[in-house]
C-alpha cells in the first residue's frame, strides 16, 4: 500500500530512476499480501526473497542475508524502505553497512512503547536513514528532539492517503456489502492483530467480550488476521464468534484484499483497530475510529482526526462505542498534506537531491 504509489511515481521518469522492487516475503499469506500487487495495480515484484516467519531474530537475519546478496548484484545508489516493519530495519541496515544511501518513508512516528517491535525498528531505521520522510508535523518535531539533521528531513504527507485517494471510487462500486446484506452505517468492522492483544488470553477475551457486546447493537465484521485466528482457538474463545445469527454478532471472514476492506470502512459506523494504518484511513474517511491501544504512534490521528485510543479493557472500548453510537464523535479534518500527491513530493526531492549526490 505504501510502496504502490512510490512505483507510479518514479515510472514518470524511466530515464532518470529505474526501481527495482523488492518484497521481502515478510507478510506471506496470500490473502493479506500477494493480493495487494493485483488491487492496487502494481507490478510484480522484480525479486521476492520468500523469508516467510518466524521470531524477530530469525526473520531479520533472514531478510539481512538475502537482501545484501541483492545489494550486491545490483548496486543501487539508493534504497527506499516504508513503514516500521522487520524488513524495513533490516534493509536499512544491510544497505547502510554496504555504504548505500537510504531512504525511509513514514519517518519519525513514535509510540514511545519499547514493548513495541515495531518502535525499536523505527527508531534504528531513522538514526541510519540519509532521507527522513515524514507524514505530519509531530514526526518532524521527534525527529529534531532526537538530534537528526533538519536537512535530512522532508515533510511530505502520507503515501498510505495517497494509495486510498487513488482507489477510493473503484473501492466505492465493490457489491461485497450487499452481498454480505449489510447497510451503510449499520455495521461496525475490526482487525485485532498486536501480540499484546492477542497473545495474552486476558487482553483477548476481554476485547472479545466488549466487541460481542457492540456486535448485539449491530454486526461486526471480521477479517481475521493468521496470527489471531491462532490465537483465538489456542485460548479456546471461539464462542464470541457468530454461528448462526445473520443479523447481529460478530461475523470471521477470511482476511480481505485492500479494496474490499476500504469498500467495507467506508460504510461502516465505527472501526475497531489495533491497527497504525487504520487510524490514518478512518480519519481522511471521516469514520469514527476506536483503536485498542495504550498508545498511538499516530497521534494526528486524534489530535486532527476521528481516533480515539482506548487501551484494550472492556469498559474503556464499551464506553467509546457507546458515545459513538450515541453521536458523540469528533468531526476530524485531513492533516496538512494528506492530499493524494506524498509519493510525487517524494520522488521530486529525491530526483533534486540524489541528482547532486551522485
Amino acid at each position: 500500500m505504501k510502496m504502490a504509489p512510490l512505483i507510479e511515481a518514479m515510472n514518470h521518469y524511466p530515464d532518470a530512476i529505474h526501481p527495482i522492487l523488492v518484497h521481502t516475503g515478510q507478510h506471506y499469506d496470500e490473502k493479506m499480501s500477494q493480493s495487494f500487487f493485483v488491487d492496487l495495480g502494481m507490478p510484480r515484484p522484480d525479486i521476492d526473497l520468500g523469508v516467510g516467519s518466524g521470531s524477530h531474530a530469525e526473520q531479520t537475519a533472514r531478510i539481512m542475508v538475502a537482501f545484501e546478496k541483492v545489494c550486491l548484484d545490483h548496486q543501487p545508489d539508493l534504497v527506499i524502505v516504508v513503514g516500521d516493519v522487520n524488513s524495513t530495519m533490516a534493509c536499512t541496515i544491510t544497505a547502510k553497512k554496504l555504504g548505500i544511501r537510504v531512504a525511509h518513508v513514514e519517518a519519525g512516528l513514535r509510540s514511545r512503547d519499547m514493548l513495541m517491535p515495531e518502535e525499536i525498528n523505527r527508531l534504528c531505521t531513522d538514526v541510519l536513514c540519509d532521507y527522513l520522510f515524514t507524514t505530519d508535523y509531530i514526526a518532524d518535531r521527534n525527529l529534531l528532539a532526537e538530534g537528526v539533521d533538519a536537512q535530512k528531513i522532508f515533510f511530505v504527507g502520507n503515501v498510505m492517503i495517497d494509495t486510498l485517494m487513488k482507489h477510493r471510487q473503484m473501492a466505492s462500486q465493490l457489491d461485497l456489502r450487499e452481498k454480505l446484506g449489510l447497510t451503510p452505517q449499520g455495521y461496525a468492522t475490526l482487525t485485532l492483530h498486536r501480540p499484546a492483544n492477542v497473545d495474552d488470553r486476558d487482553a483477548l477475551k476481554g476485547i472479545l467480550e466488549a466487541v460481542h457486546e457492540i456486535s448485539q447493537t449491530m454486526p461486526v465484521i471480521f477479517p481475521i488476521h493468521p496470527r489471531t485466528k491462532k490465537m483465538v482457538e489456542s485460548f479456546g474463545l471461539e464462542g464470541f464468534f457468530n454461528t448462526s445469527d445473520t443479523v447481529a454478532g460478530v461475523w470471521i471472514t477470511e482476511p480481505l484484499g485492500y479494496l474490499e476492506f476500504l469498500h467495507l470502512n467506508m460504510g461502516a459506523r465505527l472501526v475497531l483497530t489495533d491497527s497504525g494504518g487504520l487510524q490514518e484511513e478512518t480519519t481522511v474517511l471521516g469514520v469514527p475510529c476506536i483503536t485498542m491501544r495504550p498508545n498511538t504512534e499516530r497521534p494526528i490521528t486524534c489530535e486532527e482526526g476521528t481516533n480515539t485510543l482506548v487501551g484494550h479493557h472492556k469498559e474503556a472500548i464499551l464506553a467509546a462505542a457507546q458515545r459513538i453510537l450515541h453521536g458523540d464523535t469528533a468531526t476530524g479534518q485531513i492533516p496538512e498534506k494528506w492530499d493524494g500527491r506524498a509519493a510525487e513530493r517524494i520522488v521530486d526531492v529525491l530526483l533534486r537531491v540524489e541528482s547532486g549526490a551522485n
